[in-house]
């Protein structure tokens, strides 16, 4: 039985790393088309949390969503894929029992959308190089999930960043109001 759960664990992992790889493939050509729809984005968030409840299980989950939040313009799937990415980054690279929050306010003609932890910060080593394609962070990984989101949110003409200190990590993605 253990070496089974072995197995899958290492070929879900190889099938997520050959996803994002074919992913980054198509961004890089430019061969990606936005369905973009008008949606909440408690919706998108809330799915993206439910498709990482497996590895946010040992986090404690904060949502801040004000009720109020205008409906946005975007394309679900890959808004969903960049917040995917970044819940699951701080999964890996937080203790178990630490504080991962997810907020968002609408001001200055954007959606602020945050994700902060109370993890041990990013490396001052790849602080610079976070979003580059194959940077990992101390536990390993592809290296292709930070890149992805990135590559998602600039194509919905938004942006992403991350100030990062010891015991906070802040991702900061922008997408623009209509």
């Amino acid at each position: 039985t253990e070496l089974a759960h072995a197995i899958r664990e290492e070929a879900l992992r190889t099938s997520a790393l050959v996803h994002n790889l074919l992913e980054m493939a198509r961004l890089q050509s430019g061969n990606i088309t936005l369905h973009k729809e008008w949606q909440p984005l408690e919706e998108v968030a809330g799915t993206a949390l439910q498709a990482r409840a497996s590895v946010l299980a040992a986090h404690h989950i904060q949502v801040q969503l004000p009720h109020d939040l205008p409906l946005l313009e975007f394309d679900a799937v890959l808004i969903e894929r960049a917040l995917c990415n970044l819940l699951e980054n701080a999964a890996k690279y937080t203790p178990a029992g630490s504080t991962i929050t997810l907020s968002a306010q609408a001001q200055e003609g954007y959606m602020h959308i945050r994700l902060c932890d109370n993890g041990p910060g990013v490396p001052e080593a790849i602080k610079e190089r976070i979003f580059y394609p194959l940077v990992t962070g101390r536990g390993g990984g592809s290296g292709l999930g930070l890149p992805l989101a990135q590559a998602f949110v600039q194509h919905h003409q938004g942006m992403i960043d991350c100030e990062s200190r010891p015991g906070c990590t802040d991702f900061r993605i922008l997408i623009p109001l209509p």
